[in-house]
């Protein structure tokens, strides 16, 4: 079978899946992942042959996603912060709106503190440290999860990244183990925030697949996490220090309430596209 015809073959079907915007994005991705071909090679040379190997990968990929896995997990790869990070199953994708937490993270430091100590609660695939990282050179980086394969794969990203990083496994709603980590300029979370009720809202290919978790709370304690980051910057925020977090948009009003019971400056911040998505808090 010849390139153009596959590719067509391929877009075709993913759209029983996926808006025509999407299923184009993943058959150009998959397609110059597995066969370095480009669309661009395509237009040149549409009759261009593959090899019996990308043939087969390409089938593979293609039933992978025919049954909803995400093309991350089937392509072992995501992009963050035009950075290519190493993902699986035992973490979350990162998001583009975590982007927007990031940045959140560096505009309050370019005038400030050049080398602030930096805390990171729930590092996942580590895309939020090393991104960090990476833009503030100087800034000592500690990072935490509950999950040994999620610190392996995130330690794996740091590495490619050259990145240094100090990971930590670590349940951080056992509130006994918070006497082991020093005080922070810089508290930074994207928590699982997702209420259990909410399972029907969430889309097959991330229910499926992604760490359950990394997403969901209990119905009766939506603010479990954020009540836990309130209560542990307590004593481990340093004077002058900030707290930002990636938050559901439902909850908004309810976790900048929790957050002014204790700390002066509490500010909701909207994404792109005008959603409240993030919580300032400063001392």
């Amino acid at each position: 079978m010849i390139s153009k015809e596959l590719y067509r073959n391929y877009l075709l079907q993913l759209q029983d899946l996926y808006s025509l915007q999407e299923a184009t994005v993943i058959t150009d991705w998959v397609f110059e992942s597995i066969a370095q071909i480009s669309r661009a090679d395509l237009i040149k040379n549409p009759e261009l042959n593959l090899s019996e190997n990308s043939k087969a990968q390409l089938q593979s990929a293609f039933q992978q996603l025919m049954q909803h896995r995400p093309v991350q997990y089937v392509l072992g790869l995501a992009w963050f912060y035009r950075l290519a990070f190493k993902v699986n199953e035992q973490v979350l994708i990162p998001r583009p709106e975590t982007e927007e937490l990031v940045n959140l993270v560096i505009g309050l430091r370019k005038s400030l503190l050049t080398d602030p100590a930096i805390l990171d609660i729930g590092t996942g695939s580590g895309c939020i440290p090393i991104a960090l990282k990476k833009h503030m050179p100087a800034a000592r980086v500690s990072s935490i999860d509950i999950s040994k394969h999620a610190l392996s794969l995130a330690t794996e990203n740091a590495h490619t990244h050259n990145t240094d990083i100090h990971f930590i496994e670590m349940d951080f709603l056992d509130e006994s183990k918070w006497d082991t980590l020093p005080d922070f300029d810089i508290i930074v979370s994207n928590p699982p925030y997702i209420p259990e009720s909410e399972k029907q809202l969430i889309a097959p290919n991330v229910l499926a697949y992604e760490p359950h978790a990394a997403l969901f709370v209990p119905d009766n304690d939506p603010l479990l996490f954020y009540k836990k980051i309130a209560a542990f910057a307590q004593t481990h925020l340093k004077p002058n220090g900030s707290i930002c977090m990636e938050i559901h948009e439902n909850f908004s009003d309810a976790v900048a309430e929790l957050f002014k019971q204790s700390y002066p400056q509490v500010v909701i911040k909207q994404d792109g596209y005008g959603k409240n998505r993030m919580i300032l808090v400063t001392t």
